[in-house]
């Protein structure tokens, strides 16, 4: 681990700010309302902000980099991502994007993981943050489009730009563990953004799913593990299950639901709410460094930090591990 990587780990702090919700994930805010939310997170004492070309198609980074700028630039992290290069589409600007972002479909997203692809996205979204520079790149969902493409072409790239100092550190952002391991087992990467993978519902290599051993194997390589999607798409966002609880963007099956039901039950026997104790359940594992959730209000991100504050009993999680719900 280099200067740089330590300094940056030092500087995430415990929480950081995810950018999906002022990119306007499934609902359009305003300017003022995303800019108010980002103000909140600075005054909570955020000082990790992330975000993507992805969200918003370039919104959320432009949101983004109008309220950092007014900032001290060694005060806080932003890291922004690459593989998906943004190119006009005249044939659909009169649409709504495809992906979930309530935006005009004006641009759409292409796949490129050359190092030309590469440099251009870091360029790009330079130009749209108004910053001088980006401390952290990730490849962003190398598994939904070629995990080839991922090992042959991005992560050189990107081992070559942090060479270069145009970035100060780079990572992989995926959904999918077993995709994790396979990046990092390939490139000497800084930081891992693992969404929804390690949860009080769900950690790497349970009930068959690939990715054993990854979070053991980034602490021997010195790989800092940011843990996103902490809530499951919304499922242990609440302290009360409602009956529609969502689980990784679809309704919760009622296996899902019962032991989600039965985690919040002890969790309040303990006088803990659910969110809370899921929010900070990632630094069970010491290779996870940061857990960075979004917010499109002001208050939701003032709550996060709440309950991030909040103290959580040891005798909760031991609780859980004797019955089975989260590993030793």
């Amino acid at each position: 681990m280099d200067q740089d990587s330590r300094q940056l780990r030092e500087q995430l702090g415990r929480l950081g700010f995810g950018g999906t919700g002022v990119g306007n994930l499934y609902r359009a805010i305003s300017d003022e309302q995303a800019a108010d939310t980002l103000e909140a997170a600075w005054d909570a004492g955020i000082r990790y902000f992330d975000t993507a070309p992805h969200y918003g198609l370039g919104l959320s980074e432009r949101r983004m980099g109008e309220v950092l700028a007014k900032k001290p630039r060694q005060e806080f992290v932003l890291s922004t991502k690459v593989g998906r290069v943004l190119v006009p589409s005249p044939a659909t600007e009169d649409a709504r994007d495809p992906e979930g972002f309530d935006v005009p479909a004006a641009l759409r997203r292409e796949w490129d993981p050359s190092e030309a692809g590469v440099r251009r996205s870091i360029e790009d979204s330079l130009e749209r943050l108004g910053l001088d520079y980006i401390d952290i790149a990730y490849l962003h969902d190398p598994d939904v489009y070629s995990m080839e493409d991922a090992v042959s072409s991005a992560l050189p790239a990107l081992e070559k730009v942090r060479a270069e100092g145009l970035v100060r550190a780079i990572g992989v952002g995926t959904n999918t563990a077993g995709a994790a391991l396979q990046c990092v087992e390939a490139a000497n990467l800084d930081f891992l953004m693992l969404a929804g993978r390690f949860t009080m519902l769900e950690q790497p290599g349970s009930d068959g799913r690939p990715g054993e051993g990854l979070l053991d194997r980034c602490l021997e390589l010195g790989t800092g593990v940011v843990s996103v999607g902490v809530y499951n798409s919304g499922i242990l966002a609440k302290p009360e299950l409602p009956s529609d609880a969502h689980y990784n963007y679809s309704q919760a099956s009622e296996e899902i639901l019962e032991r989600a039901r039965l985690l919040a039950g002890i969790c309040k026997e303990h006088g803990v709410e659910l969110p809370t104790a899921a929010i900070q359940f990632p630094f069970r594992h010491p290779a996870v460094i940061n857990v960075t959730v979004g917010a499109s209000k002001p208050e939701q991100i003032s709550q996060s930090a709440e309950r991030m504050s909040t103290e959580v009993p040891g005798e909760l999680w031991q609780d859980l591990q004797e019955r089975g719900l989260i590993p030793a």
